[in-house]
């Protein structure tokens, strides 16, 4: 319920405000069951004062008074200053301490430390697990033992050499045989050989070559190597040939190297080994039989 206005209810303002000489304030009493009831009158509320109604949060004009008030204070603040050319006013850029092309640049080299350091770890690695494979497979070498030679052919006659020398010429054919055994338990080995030279008196008297095979792990092969010798001129040596002939017992000596290389890891790891071999030996030029080689008539360096 509202009273009306009073003299003691109206209160002077401060002359020099600036928006009216002279404001009333307004009070609202809360209703009361006894309005004659002086003892009661401690109970009226009261409201906050506004010096007009249309300072009150009710009244309607309220939001357009705040919002012209603020749109005012916040274009003070610009007022005075260059504008764009889009109009809006200009205003200075707050940098940023630090530099993050920097920050950035660290992170990308520490990622490429790592990959590096990562990569030259698992080389590293790599590398200590390939030496003790390959120390591994060093005490693997191919056994070798020769067991016969077989004499097909043998001519012994006058001849001359390409310059027209007269000397004593032989000829002959025969195979040797051996067996080749791989202790390796992981992997397999190709053998190969030198020249395989049958020799009279420091002369090469026939020639072969073992061909270039593979043997897997763990196993025995046995391998014949055909030695050939066409008018092969001795010289002086073909006196002490005659007599050796003659009592059919030639002596000979077996010469030649049996190579072996193993691929571990591929070809990144490899195992080599050579073994010479030399076996001395006595042919009947006029017995085919195989000639048997004891184990002490070779020797296996």
């Amino acid at each position: 319920m509202l009273h009306a206005k009073s003299d003691s209810d109206v209160t002077s303002l401060d002359p020099s405000s600036p928006r009216s000489p002279r404001r009333h304030v307004y009070y609202v009493q809360s209703p009361s069951r006894d309005s004659n009831d002086e003892d009661k009158s401690s109970s009226m509320q009261h409201t906050p004062a506004y010096n007009t109604p249309t300072d009150s949060p009710s009244h309607p004009s309220y939001g357009r008074h705040s919002r012209a008030s603020s749109s005012s204070r916040f274009s003070g603040t610009f007022r005075g200053r260059k504008r764009n050319d889009k109009g809006w006013p200009e205003c200075n850029v707050i940098e940023e301490e630090g530099d993050y092309d920097e920050f950035y640049a660290d992170k990308g080299y520490t990622r490429r430390c790592l990959i590096l350091i990562a990569l030259l770890g698992f080389v590293l690695v790599f590398s200590i697990f390939c030496l003790i494979i390959w120390g591994a497979s060093r005490p693997y070498k191919a056994k070798i033992a020769v067991r016969s030679l077989t004499v097909h052919n043998f001519y012994f006659g006058e001849g001359a050499d390409l310059t027209g020398v007269p000397t004593k010429m032989l000829t002959m054919n025969c195979s040797v045989k051996m067996n080749v055994y791989n202790p390796a338990t992981f992997f397999g080995i190709y053998v190969s050989s030198s020249p395989v030279n049958l020799m009279f008196s420091e002369i090469a008297v026939a020639t072969g070559q073992l061909r270039k095979y593979y043997q897997p792990r763990k196993s025995h092969r046995v391998v014949t190597v055909n030695l050939q010798g066409n008018k092969v001129p001795l010289y002086g040596a073909g006196a002490g040939l005659a007599v050796s002939d003659g009592n059919r017992r030639v002596p000979l000596l077996l010469v030649f190297e049996v190579r072996q290389r193993g691929n571990v890891v591929g070809k990144l790891v490899k195992t080599r080994h050579q073994r010479r071999i030399s076996c001395s030996l006595l042919v009947d030029s006029r017995n085919n039989k195989p000639v048997k080689l004891k184990e002490k008539s070779c020797k296996y360096d």
